[in-house]
């Protein structure tokens, strides 16, 4: 059957988590992690700490999986919250790169239009001054 989650470990697990939200809040705090995406990272935190917190869920999440080991079961659940995550930072870079695109491209029109209507400017000012 499935063993306890040894204290220290819990108690490693439990440390962890409470400097990782340190660490995302003092991210936070000095502006260098938006809000939005402060909210991905404190839901994941706060998932793992019910995990640990709640042996039971996890040992009920690890039969449904079927795997045997509930080290291996707990690293398992972290690392596909893990690859959730790189897949939601992933879409946000796109989604990101996509409309950095288009501010270029808009930029670039504006441009034009401003160095078109300098030139007529320029053009008028001449025949004006003949």
């Amino acid at each position: 059957m499935f063993q306890i989650i040894p204290p220290r470990l819990t108690f490693v697990l439990i440390f962890a988590v409470i400097v990782y939200f340190i660490i995302i809040l003092s991210l936070l705090k000095h502006k260098k992690l938006n809000m939005k995406y402060t909210l991905l990272w404190l839901f994941t935190g706060v998932a793992f700490l019910v995990l640990v917190l709640n042996p039971i869920l996890l040992f009920k999440i690890i039969q449904i999986l079927g795997i045997t080991s509930t080290m291996n079961g707990l690293f398992i659940i972290l690392i596909a919250f893990l690859i959730m995550l790189v897949l939601s930072l992933t879409s946000i870079a796109s989604r990101q790169a996509s409309r950095i695109t288009t501010l270029i491209q808009t930029q670039a029109l504006l441009e034009k239009r401003v160095r078109e209507i300098e030139s007529k400017l320029d053009e008028s000012k001449e025949e004006n001054k003949e």
